[in-house]
């Protein structure tokens, strides 16, 4: 039986694989583990983006935690990194935040935050997982029953922080796409206050929108509002997207080209060591990041350490190894200084205020990264366990390594968070690594095809 937990959260398709019963047990059973330890008057800190079944997942999972006897403190709409500063900086039991980040609308997903703001480890994940039908988990009754508060003006402490870690940005022209989720209103917000023209698009409350042809997932549209500004006006313009909780951020620059997180990491971790703040010299990536990246910090002696995929590996690393800055490709970055989880607005506040410091443009930083070929395909499955299941796959991989030498890497892994088999290649010449991503897809694809028939 698979793993409820994927590498963020409980996700599925709202109200038929993450019904409103599984969301009220994951409440009980959330606020029973995770909250054991805490005095029953620390309230759970519950936030939502902006997708359509946010309200209907929020109520079920609010009555489940409720129904232990803990209060809930509801801030709304807000980016999933907001509700993790806010659960450490009231002193909450715990956070729980309904999104699906990136994906489709159709999707949600719950996340839970430690008293600490940090994700829960698999063991905890295990542990909630286990008790979801447990009959002995508290269900008090008269007074004891636990209470729900709305306090969306909380989000001010995690918006005034956002300010806090800022430069200040006149001058420059920003446009902000908000992907129609979380942080549609406090991205433009936050960078209007440091002084910057914004431009905002997608930055509306429309959860049947969430993520579609916006956002991080869709630079294009970016890239062609940024091009289009920068014909418009005298002065430099640049763009960030979010994804549909904001806790992550790509960017777009002067040129119109669109950055990967390698280049945010780079030209964030060099501005850190350069004033004696990068801990340990080191930068925790994941095994997605592009070995460019390797080569221009090790220019600077900047060490890379890589993770698992999946931002919660490489906070775990930050934690063990007590360091303070990662992030992944995909545009997750973590400063432990400021907050405990990725943070897109955060990330976005960072990269452009080094840019206005510097009097460089954000299109010269990021040209001091020369990115190696990779080409990553996405193979929908049904079952994800082929992988090591099927001798064909393994000779395959096998297979691509032994041609690729040390000229090149091989990733083969099963999404967290989707239906996929993700396989990455990595080399110098683009057209034979396309090739052998493409040939390795392809045996994914037929013995899944084959696994499924004998189902």
């Amino acid at each position: 039986m698979s793993r409820l937990f994927g590498t963020d959260g409980v996700r599925g398709v709202a109200n038929t694989q993450l019904t409103p019963e599984l969301a009220f047990k994951l409440g009980r059973a959330g606020a029973a583990v995770i909250a054991a330890g805490c005095a029953i008057d620390r309230p759970i800190v519950v936030g939502r983006d902006t997708r359509v079944s946010g309200s209907m997942l929020e109520a079920a999972i609010v009555a489940g935690i409720t129904s232990t006897g803990r209060d809930v403190v509801g801030v709304g709409i807000i980016p999933t990194p907001g509700v993790a500063a806010i659960t450490t900086r009231t002193g909450a039991a715990a956070g729980v935040m309904i999104s699906a980040s990136h994906n489709p609308i159709e999707d949600n997903g719950i996340k839970f935050f430690g008293a600490d703001g940090f994700k829960l480890s698999d063991e905890i994940e295990d542990r909630i997982e286990a008790s979801l039908d447990d009959p002995s988990l508290p269900r008090p009754t008269h007074a004891a029953v636990g209470r729900f508060a709305a306090r969306p003006e909380l989000i001010d402490a995690y918006f005034h922080s956002l300010v806090e870690a800022g430069a200040r940005l006149a001058g420059m022209t920003i446009v902000v796409d908000g992907a129609f989720g979380a942080a549609y209103a406090l991205g433009p917000r936050a960078l209007t206050e440091l002084g910057a023209h914004v431009v905002a698009i997608n930055c509306e409350d429309d959860g049947t929108r969430i993520n579609v042809r916006s956002g991080a997932t869709h630079l294009d549209v970016l890239a062609q509002v940024v091009r289009s500004e920068t014909q418009r006006r005298a002065g430099p313009v640049v763009g960030v997207a979010f994804d549909g909780d904001a806790d992550r951020a790509l960017f777009v620059d002067e040129t119109g080209a669109a950055l990967s997180g390698d280049h945010t990491m780079l030209i964030i971790a060099r501005d850190l060591r350069a004033r004696g703040l990068l801990v340990g010299d080191t930068v925790v990536v994941t095994v997605m990041s592009n070995i460019g990246l390797e080569r221009a910090l090790a220019r600077d002696g900047i060490i890379l350490e890589r993770a698992a995929v999946g931002d919660r590996y490489v906070l775990e690393t930050l934690r063990r190894a007590k360091l303070r800055f990662g992030g992944e490709q995909s545009g997750h970055i973590i400063d432990l200084v400021h907050n405990t989880t990725g943070d897109g607005l955060l990330t976005a506040v960072m990269l452009f205020s080094i840019v206005a410091r510097s009097g460089r443009s954000l299109h010269e930083f990021a040209s001091e990264l020369t990115v190696y070929p990779q080409i990553l395909v996405n193979v929908r499955v049904e079952r994800k366990d082929v992988i090591g299941e099927s001798d064909r796959v393994r000779v395959a991989i096998d297979a691509a390594r032994k041609e690729l030498g040390d000229t090149g890497r091989i990733l083969v892994r099963p999404s967290g968070t989707e239906p996929l088999i993700r396989v990455m290649i990595e080399g110098d010449d683009e057209l034979s690594i396309a090739a052998l991503a493409q040939s390795v897809a392809q045996t994914i694809r037929d013995e899944s095809t084959v696994s499924n028939a004998a189902q």
